[in-house]
Protein backbone atom coordinates (compact mmCIF):
# COMPACT_ATOMS: atom_id res chain seq x y z
CA UNK A 1 0.00 0.00 0.00
CA UNK A 2 3.14 1.98 0.78
CA UNK A 3 4.08 2.59 -2.84
CA UNK A 4 0.76 3.61 -3.49
CA UNK A 5 0.33 6.35 -1.63
CA UNK A 6 4.07 7.44 -2.49
CA UNK A 7 2.55 7.48 -6.21
CA UNK A 8 -0.69 9.38 -5.30
CA UNK A 9 1.00 11.83 -3.48
CA UNK A 10 3.10 12.70 -6.62
CA UNK A 11 -0.20 12.86 -8.93
CA UNK A 12 -1.12 15.26 -6.05
CA UNK A 13 1.24 17.43 -8.74
CA UNK A 14 -0.34 18.79 -12.02
CA UNK A 15 1.24 17.74 -15.27
CA UNK A 16 2.72 20.81 -15.49
CA UNK A 17 4.86 20.63 -12.31
CA UNK A 18 5.83 17.43 -13.05
CA UNK A 19 6.71 18.72 -16.92
CA UNK A 20 8.72 21.40 -15.12
CA UNK A 21 10.63 18.53 -13.37
CA UNK A 22 11.42 16.87 -16.46
CA UNK A 23 9.19 14.61 -17.71
CA UNK A 24 7.51 14.60 -21.03
CA UNK A 25 3.47 14.25 -21.13
CA UNK A 26 0.45 14.52 -22.63
CA UNK A 27 -0.25 18.87 -22.99
CA UNK A 28 -4.11 18.11 -21.83
CA UNK A 29 -3.52 16.28 -18.24
CA UNK A 30 -3.49 18.28 -15.35
CA UNK A 31 -4.04 16.29 -12.50
CA UNK A 32 -6.11 13.33 -11.38
CA UNK A 33 -9.34 12.16 -9.44
CA UNK A 34 -8.28 9.41 -7.30
CA UNK A 35 -10.11 6.46 -5.77
CA UNK A 36 -8.67 3.66 -3.98
CA UNK A 37 -10.24 0.33 -4.68
CA UNK A 38 -9.00 -1.96 -1.46
CA UNK A 39 -10.23 -5.49 -0.18
CA UNK A 40 -13.07 -5.95 2.58
CA UNK A 41 -10.83 -5.59 5.73
CA UNK A 42 -8.04 -5.01 4.47
CA UNK A 43 -5.35 -3.42 6.49
CA UNK A 44 -4.95 -0.24 4.17
CA UNK A 45 -8.39 1.25 5.44
CA UNK A 46 -6.83 3.29 8.27
CA UNK A 47 -3.91 4.36 6.06
CA UNK A 48 -6.16 5.09 3.23
CA UNK A 49 -8.19 7.48 5.43
CA UNK A 50 -5.45 8.89 7.06
CA UNK A 51 -4.43 9.77 3.63
CA UNK A 52 -7.32 11.76 3.01
CA UNK A 53 -8.47 9.46 0.29
CA UNK A 54 -11.83 7.89 -1.32
CA UNK A 55 -11.91 4.64 -0.78
CA UNK A 56 -14.20 1.45 -1.43
CA UNK A 57 -13.78 -2.16 -0.32
CA UNK A 58 -15.33 -5.00 -2.71
CA UNK A 59 -15.11 -9.00 -1.93
CA UNK A 60 -11.97 -11.04 -3.08
CA UNK A 61 -10.02 -13.69 -1.91
CA UNK A 62 -6.94 -15.81 -3.13
CA UNK A 63 -6.68 -19.62 -4.51
CA UNK A 64 -2.93 -20.01 -4.44
CA UNK A 65 -1.62 -21.91 -1.24
CA UNK A 66 -5.15 -22.45 0.53
CA UNK A 67 -6.86 -25.42 1.52
CA UNK A 68 -8.91 -27.53 -0.96
CA UNK A 69 -11.92 -26.37 1.66
CA UNK A 70 -11.41 -22.89 1.37
CA UNK A 71 -11.47 -22.67 -2.42
CA UNK A 72 -15.55 -23.22 -2.95
CA UNK A 73 -15.94 -20.20 -0.46
CA UNK A 74 -13.25 -17.89 -2.46
CA UNK A 75 -14.76 -18.52 -5.36
CA UNK A 76 -17.67 -16.92 -4.57
CA UNK A 77 -15.83 -14.19 -3.02
CA UNK A 78 -14.06 -13.45 -5.94
CA UNK A 79 -17.53 -13.90 -7.40
CA UNK A 80 -18.92 -11.04 -5.52
CA UNK A 81 -15.72 -9.49 -5.92
CA UNK A 82 -16.30 -9.13 -9.50
CA UNK A 83 -20.04 -7.63 -9.40
CA UNK A 84 -18.79 -5.39 -7.09
CA UNK A 85 -15.72 -4.29 -9.26
CA UNK A 86 -18.29 -3.93 -12.07
CA UNK A 87 -20.09 -1.12 -10.23
CA UNK A 88 -17.42 0.26 -9.16
CA UNK A 89 -15.75 0.86 -13.17
CA UNK A 90 -19.22 1.98 -14.02
CA UNK A 91 -19.42 4.99 -11.70
CA UNK A 92 -16.06 6.06 -11.48
CA UNK A 93 -15.24 5.62 -14.85
CA UNK A 94 -11.27 5.51 -14.75
CA UNK A 95 -8.81 6.12 -17.09
CA UNK A 96 -5.61 4.06 -15.38
CA UNK A 97 -5.99 1.39 -13.10
CA UNK A 98 -2.69 1.47 -11.16
CA UNK A 99 -2.35 -2.11 -9.28
CA UNK A 100 0.46 -2.87 -6.85
CA UNK A 101 -0.69 -6.62 -5.34
CA UNK A 102 -2.80 -8.49 -3.51
CA UNK A 103 -6.04 -10.10 -4.11
CA UNK A 104 -8.41 -7.03 -4.80
CA UNK A 105 -6.50 -7.24 -8.71
CA UNK A 106 -7.86 -10.14 -9.93
CA UNK A 107 -12.03 -9.03 -9.72
CA UNK A 108 -11.16 -5.61 -10.57
CA UNK A 109 -8.92 -7.08 -13.87
CA UNK A 110 -11.78 -9.83 -14.65
CA UNK A 111 -14.81 -6.77 -14.34
CA UNK A 112 -12.99 -4.86 -17.24
CA UNK A 113 -13.05 -7.85 -19.39
CA UNK A 114 -17.06 -8.13 -18.37
CA UNK A 115 -18.15 -4.91 -18.90
CA UNK A 116 -21.11 -4.38 -21.36
CA UNK A 117 -20.02 -3.21 -25.29
CA UNK A 118 -18.74 0.48 -25.71
CA UNK A 119 -17.34 0.64 -22.53
CA UNK A 120 -14.14 2.25 -23.11
CA UNK A 121 -11.70 -0.10 -21.16
CA UNK A 122 -9.26 1.70 -18.17
CA UNK A 123 -5.31 1.46 -18.89
CA UNK A 124 -3.75 -1.17 -16.56
CA UNK A 125 -0.39 -0.14 -14.77
CA UNK A 126 1.34 -2.89 -12.49
CA UNK A 127 3.88 -2.27 -10.46
CA UNK A 128 5.78 -4.96 -8.92
CA UNK A 129 7.14 -4.08 -5.61
CA UNK A 130 8.82 -7.21 -4.55
CA UNK A 131 11.67 -9.17 -6.87
CA UNK A 132 9.46 -12.12 -7.58
CA UNK A 133 5.79 -11.19 -8.21
CA UNK A 134 2.90 -13.33 -6.32
CA UNK A 135 0.49 -15.05 -8.36
CA UNK A 136 -1.83 -12.50 -8.59
CA UNK A 137 0.69 -9.93 -9.83
CA UNK A 138 1.72 -12.12 -12.44
CA UNK A 139 -1.36 -12.71 -13.61
CA UNK A 140 -2.71 -9.08 -13.72
CA UNK A 141 0.39 -8.67 -15.80
CA UNK A 142 -0.62 -10.67 -18.83
CA UNK A 143 -3.67 -7.80 -18.81
CA UNK A 144 -1.48 -5.08 -17.88
CA UNK A 145 -0.78 -2.28 -20.58
CA UNK A 146 2.30 -1.63 -19.10
CA UNK A 147 4.85 -3.26 -15.66
CA UNK A 148 6.84 -1.20 -13.72
CA UNK A 149 9.41 -3.00 -11.81
CA UNK A 150 11.50 -1.99 -8.86
CA UNK A 151 14.72 -4.22 -9.77
CA UNK A 152 15.68 -5.41 -13.46
CA UNK A 153 15.68 -9.06 -12.03
CA UNK A 154 12.07 -9.38 -11.97
CA UNK A 155 12.33 -9.27 -16.16
CA UNK A 156 12.83 -12.53 -15.53
CA UNK A 157 9.17 -13.25 -14.31
CA UNK A 158 7.36 -11.81 -17.28
CA UNK A 159 7.30 -12.75 -20.85
CA UNK A 160 6.62 -9.16 -22.81
CA UNK A 161 9.80 -7.28 -22.34
CA UNK A 162 8.67 -4.20 -24.44
CA UNK A 163 6.32 -3.06 -21.99
CA UNK A 164 8.34 -2.91 -18.59
CA UNK A 165 10.53 -0.14 -17.12
CA UNK A 166 12.33 -0.18 -14.30
CA UNK A 167 11.37 2.43 -12.24
CA UNK A 168 12.76 1.52 -8.48
CA UNK A 169 10.54 1.40 -5.03
CA UNK A 170 8.40 4.93 -4.50
CA UNK A 171 8.74 5.91 -1.25
CA UNK A 172 6.98 8.63 0.62
CA UNK A 173 8.31 12.20 0.36
CA UNK A 174 8.18 12.66 4.31
CA UNK A 175 11.01 10.31 4.62
CA UNK A 176 14.02 12.27 3.79
CA UNK A 177 12.70 15.22 5.54
CA UNK A 178 14.77 15.17 8.11
CA UNK A 179 18.55 16.40 9.24
CA UNK A 180 20.38 14.44 11.85
CA UNK A 181 20.50 16.16 14.55
CA UNK A 182 16.56 17.27 14.28
CA UNK A 183 15.77 13.26 14.27
CA UNK A 184 17.91 13.09 17.10
CA UNK A 185 15.86 15.47 19.30
CA UNK A 186 12.66 14.43 17.93
CA UNK A 187 13.02 10.91 18.92
CA UNK A 188 14.96 11.77 22.13
CA UNK A 189 18.52 10.11 21.37
CA UNK A 190 21.73 10.47 22.41
CA UNK A 191 23.96 11.04 19.30
CA UNK A 192 27.01 10.19 21.48
CA UNK A 193 25.39 6.57 20.84
CA UNK A 194 25.54 4.00 18.04
CA UNK A 195 21.50 3.54 17.22
CA UNK A 196 20.32 0.42 16.04
CA UNK A 197 16.56 -0.06 14.28
CA UNK A 198 14.13 -3.10 14.74
CA UNK A 199 11.19 -2.84 12.89
CA UNK A 200 9.34 -5.67 14.59
CA UNK A 201 6.12 -3.63 13.16
CA UNK A 202 4.75 -5.90 10.45
CA UNK A 203 2.68 -8.73 10.27
CA UNK A 204 4.61 -12.06 11.05
CA UNK A 205 7.50 -10.22 13.04
CA UNK A 206 6.60 -11.72 16.64
CA UNK A 207 9.97 -13.52 16.06
CA UNK A 208 11.53 -10.77 15.94
CA UNK A 209 10.33 -8.83 18.85
CA UNK A 210 10.81 -11.95 21.08
CA UNK A 211 14.00 -12.39 20.19
CA UNK A 212 15.12 -8.61 20.62
CA UNK A 213 13.70 -8.72 24.31
CA UNK A 214 15.81 -11.58 25.25
CA UNK A 215 18.65 -9.38 24.43
CA UNK A 216 17.75 -5.90 25.17
CA UNK A 217 19.45 -6.24 28.76
CA UNK A 218 23.40 -6.93 26.51
CA UNK A 219 22.24 -4.49 23.74
CA UNK A 220 21.67 -1.71 26.50
CA UNK A 221 24.78 -1.56 27.12
CA UNK A 222 26.52 -0.73 24.39
CA UNK A 223 23.37 1.13 21.97
CA UNK A 224 20.54 3.01 21.91
CA UNK A 225 17.57 1.27 20.44
CA UNK A 226 14.66 2.47 18.74
CA UNK A 227 12.28 -0.80 18.29
CA UNK A 228 8.83 -0.67 16.25
CA UNK A 229 6.65 -3.50 17.88
CA UNK A 230 3.07 -3.03 15.76
CA UNK A 231 0.32 -3.20 17.74
CA UNK A 232 0.32 -7.19 18.10
CA UNK A 233 3.23 -7.24 20.83
CA UNK A 234 2.81 -3.62 22.03
CA UNK A 235 1.57 -5.03 25.39
CA UNK A 236 5.02 -7.06 25.84
CA UNK A 237 6.64 -3.84 26.17
CA UNK A 238 5.34 -2.90 29.59
CA UNK A 239 6.43 -6.38 31.21
CA UNK A 240 9.79 -5.61 29.55
CA UNK A 241 10.32 -2.85 30.73
CA UNK A 242 9.73 -3.87 34.09
CA UNK A 243 11.74 -6.96 33.90
CA UNK A 244 14.98 -5.85 34.91
CA UNK A 245 16.26 -3.03 33.02
CA UNK A 246 18.52 -0.43 34.52
CA UNK A 247 17.67 3.43 34.61
CA UNK A 248 20.29 3.54 32.41
CA UNK A 249 19.16 1.10 29.62
CA UNK A 250 15.50 2.27 29.89
CA UNK A 251 17.12 5.75 28.62
CA UNK A 252 17.83 3.39 25.71
CA UNK A 253 14.81 1.63 24.82
CA UNK A 254 12.84 3.68 22.65
CA UNK A 255 10.08 1.74 21.58
CA UNK A 256 7.01 2.48 20.00
CA UNK A 257 4.20 0.52 18.78
CA UNK A 258 4.27 2.43 14.83
CA UNK A 259 5.98 5.78 13.40
CA UNK A 260 3.54 7.11 11.27
CA UNK A 261 4.99 10.90 10.35
CA UNK A 262 8.52 10.40 12.22
CA UNK A 263 9.70 6.75 10.64
CA UNK A 264 12.33 8.88 8.94
CA UNK A 265 13.38 10.70 11.99
CA UNK A 266 14.54 6.93 12.81
CA UNK A 267 16.00 5.86 9.33
CA UNK A 268 18.18 8.96 10.06
CA UNK A 269 19.32 8.33 13.10
CA UNK A 270 20.32 4.63 12.89
CA UNK A 271 23.49 3.23 12.30
CA UNK A 272 22.11 -0.68 11.78
CA UNK A 273 18.76 -1.67 10.97
CA UNK A 274 17.35 -4.90 11.85
CA UNK A 275 14.08 -5.80 9.69
CA UNK A 276 11.95 -8.84 7.54
CA UNK A 277 12.72 -8.67 4.35
CA UNK A 278 9.49 -7.16 2.50
CA UNK A 279 9.21 -5.10 -0.88
CA UNK A 280 10.03 -1.70 1.39
CA UNK A 281 13.54 -2.90 2.07
CA UNK A 282 14.52 -2.51 -1.54
CA UNK A 283 13.48 1.25 -1.55
CA UNK A 284 13.31 2.52 1.90
CA UNK A 285 16.99 1.34 2.95
CA UNK A 286 18.82 2.35 -0.52
CA UNK A 287 17.01 5.89 0.10
CA UNK A 288 19.02 6.11 3.62
CA UNK A 289 22.41 4.24 2.81
CA UNK A 290 21.17 1.86 5.78
CA UNK A 291 23.37 -1.82 6.66
CA UNK A 292 20.64 -4.32 7.51
CA UNK A 293 20.41 -7.35 9.18
CA UNK A 294 17.84 -9.34 7.31
CA UNK A 295 15.21 -11.62 8.13
CA UNK A 296 13.05 -12.87 5.93
CA UNK A 297 9.40 -14.29 6.87
CA UNK A 298 9.70 -18.30 6.72
CA UNK A 299 5.83 -18.65 6.25
CA UNK A 300 5.72 -15.52 2.96
CA UNK A 301 6.30 -18.26 0.24
CA UNK A 302 10.15 -17.33 -1.14
CA UNK A 303 9.73 -13.49 -1.94
CA UNK A 304 11.48 -11.84 1.26
CA UNK A 305 14.18 -14.25 1.00
CA UNK A 306 14.71 -13.43 -3.07
CA UNK A 307 14.96 -9.56 -1.71
CA UNK A 308 17.28 -10.04 1.26
CA UNK A 309 19.49 -12.23 -0.93
CA UNK A 310 19.58 -9.41 -3.63
CA UNK A 311 20.95 -7.30 -1.36
CA UNK A 312 23.01 -9.32 0.59
CA UNK A 313 24.81 -10.36 -3.34
CA UNK A 314 25.52 -7.04 -3.24
CA UNK A 315 27.17 -6.71 0.12
CA UNK A 316 24.21 -4.22 1.37
CA UNK A 317 23.06 -6.13 4.02
CA UNK A 318 23.49 -9.81 5.96
CA UNK A 319 20.77 -12.63 5.79
CA UNK A 320 19.55 -14.37 9.13
CA UNK A 321 17.38 -16.95 9.05
CA UNK A 322 14.60 -16.74 11.30
CA UNK A 323 14.91 -20.21 13.00
CA UNK A 324 17.98 -18.96 14.34
CA UNK A 325 17.01 -15.89 15.78
CA UNK A 326 17.32 -16.75 19.60
CA UNK A 327 20.87 -17.92 19.13
CA UNK A 328 22.39 -15.20 16.35
CA UNK A 329 20.45 -12.15 16.86
CA UNK A 330 22.54 -10.64 19.28
CA UNK A 331 26.07 -11.34 18.63
CA UNK A 332 25.69 -10.70 14.95
CA UNK A 333 24.50 -7.19 15.71
CA UNK A 334 27.11 -7.07 18.19
CA UNK A 335 29.60 -7.55 15.37
CA UNK A 336 28.14 -5.46 13.11
CA UNK A 337 27.85 -2.21 15.21
CA UNK A 338 31.51 -2.78 16.47
CA UNK A 339 33.03 -2.96 12.76
CA UNK A 340 32.69 0.75 11.71
CA UNK A 341 34.05 -0.47 8.46
CA UNK A 342 31.76 -3.27 7.56
CA UNK A 343 29.32 -1.16 8.25
CA UNK A 344 30.14 1.74 6.23
CA UNK A 345 30.78 -0.49 3.00
CA UNK A 346 27.41 -2.10 3.17
CA UNK A 347 26.01 1.48 3.92
CA UNK A 348 27.58 2.58 0.63
CA UNK A 349 26.67 -0.58 -1.52
CA UNK A 350 22.92 0.06 -0.20
CA UNK A 351 23.01 3.02 -1.54
CA UNK A 352 24.28 2.85 -4.93
CA UNK A 353 20.83 0.57 -5.15
CA UNK A 354 18.78 3.75 -4.70
CA UNK A 355 16.30 5.22 -7.17
CA UNK A 356 14.96 8.60 -5.78
CA UNK A 357 12.58 9.30 -8.05
CA UNK A 358 10.87 6.18 -8.44
CA UNK A 359 7.17 7.97 -7.25
CA UNK A 360 7.89 10.26 -10.12
CA UNK A 361 8.89 7.52 -12.88
CA UNK A 362 5.61 5.90 -12.11
CA UNK A 363 3.15 8.81 -11.67
CA UNK A 364 4.51 9.65 -15.28
CA UNK A 365 3.67 6.29 -16.69
CA UNK A 366 -0.04 6.89 -14.94
CA UNK A 367 0.02 10.12 -17.07
CA UNK A 368 1.18 8.54 -20.47
CA UNK A 369 -1.46 6.10 -20.09
CA UNK A 370 -4.21 8.04 -19.15
CA UNK A 371 -3.53 9.90 -22.42
CA UNK A 372 -2.96 8.04 -25.12
CA UNK A 373 -6.71 7.54 -25.32
CA UNK A 374 -6.06 3.89 -27.19
CA UNK A 375 -6.83 1.13 -24.90
CA UNK A 376 -8.86 -1.28 -25.82
CA UNK A 377 -12.86 -0.56 -25.96
CA UNK A 378 -15.06 -3.69 -24.80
Amino acid sequence: MYPALAVLQKLTLSGETLRQDGHSLPNQLRCFETLWVGGEGGMEIELVERAKLPIVSIPAAGLHGVGVRAIPGNLLQIGRGVLAARRVLRKFCPDVIFYTGGYVGGPVVIATRLMEPGYKRPAILAYVPDIEPGLALKTVGRFADHIAITVDDSRDYFRDDQKITVTGYPTRDHLLGWNRDDAYQELNLSSSLKTLLVLGGSQGARSINQALFAVLPELLQEMQVIHITGALDWPDVRHVKSAGLSRAQLNRYHAYPYLHNDIGAAFSTADLVVSRAGASILGELPLFGLPALLVPYPYAWRYQTVNAQYLAKRGAAVVLLDEDLPDKLLPMIQELMQNKDKRHTMGESMRALARPRAAEKIGCLIYELAGTGNHAKE
